[in-house]
């Protein structure tokens, strides 16, 4: 779903004491930078454009996107370098709301076709995250490392709340980059997903954390009025025997981590090895909103997910 910022346990990066504010502060998504990208000659040379949420000039050419001091949120939207070939990506977009802007996140369906050269059909699904994305893109190889994921945060509210509306429950197909997309026969819903994880480094440079809290909404069925103040609770501790738990909630495997910048500039899995304590203090949130659900190269091109007004509720 894809330039260091932030050191693992630098608290003070974004300003810990702060950092819920600036969630809200540019969760209300009224802010954004274009950025204009010319992609190479030999798949049309056209001039494309990108959205991030901060403030600021257009931003031209081929230059790699750093999030602005203070701005917690990134996303999907990237400029890819492969083989040498410059190519964009965008699922994410601004959209007029009222006075001001919410933010649209779309499954799309990339195609690069370059022949004798590169053949690639790329699911994207437009996501908005806290932390930051690591580009240039390279290659298809290990999506979750090219992202660094979650923020400083040691809060411990009661859950979040957002405007939105969706459109969803459409047929999912797998497309990575490699041979011709493959359907999977079943639906695509879009996320939200909130953890607070207490993090730690061993002497290697290797991330572990224990999940604290959890906040997780799967949307299944298009609603395409505005739905205000919705609120998702944050439940703490190990929730596994929990009426309201879904596979789907538990620890991260693996081979699914998300990943982070460690204290040596490193670019590492973050290890989820078990269920913390409910009155145990996080070191981080990781934040996600997606216009599909499962893994990366997944989903289908006709979801929508609209989001606005991001709070944090205490």
């Amino acid at each position: 779903m894809f330039t260091i910022v932030l050191t693992l346990l630098s608290l003070s990066a974004y300003g810990q004491c702060s950092n819920a504010r600036l969630i809200e502060e540019w969760g209300n998504f009224d802010n954004w930078i274009v950025r204009e990208i010319k992609e190479s000659g030999i798949i049309g040379g056209n001039i494309r454009h990108l959205y991030e949420t901060a403030k600021g000039d257009t931003i031209k050419g081929e230059i790699p996107y750093v999030n602005p001091d203070g701005c917690v949120w990134s996303n999907s939207n990237v400029l890819a370098i492969v083989k040498g070939v410059t190519k964009t990506s965008c699922s994410v977009y601004p959209e007029k709301r009222d006075n001001g802007y919410c933010v649209r996140l779309e499954t799309r369906l990339e195609r690069i076709k370059v022949i004798g050269l590169i053949n690639l059909n790329v699911i994207a699904s437009g996501t908005v995250f806290l932390g930051q994305m690591l580009e240039p893109i390279r290659n298809t190889k290990n999506p979750q490392s090219k992202l660094d994921v979650g923020i400083p945060f040691t809060d411990k509210p009661k859950g979040i709340k957002f405007d939105y509306k969706v459109i969803v429950g459409h047929d999912r197909m797998k497309a990575t980059g490699f041979g011709a997309p493959k359907e999977l026969h079943d639906n695509d819903y879009a996320d939200c997903v909130v953890m607070l994880q207490k993090r730690w480094e061993d002497q290697e440079g290797n991330v572990y954390s224990k999940r604290i809290g959890t906040a997780y909404h799967r949307f299944t069925q298009t609603d395409t009025t505005w739905n205000n103040g919705y609120f998702l609770p944050i439940h703490y501790g190990d929730i596994t025997k929990e009426p309201y738990y879904k596979d789907f909630m538990g620890l991260i495997p693996f081979e699914l981590s998300n990943y982070t910048i460690n204290s040596k500039g490193e670019s590492v899995p973050i290890r989820e090895i078990e269920w913390g304590a409910p009155d145990d203090t996080p070191t981080h949130i990781i934040m996600r909103f997606s216009s599909s659900h499962g893994e990366a190269y997944e989903g289908d091109p006709a979801n929508r997910f609209w989001v606005d007004n991001i709070k944090i509720v205490y």
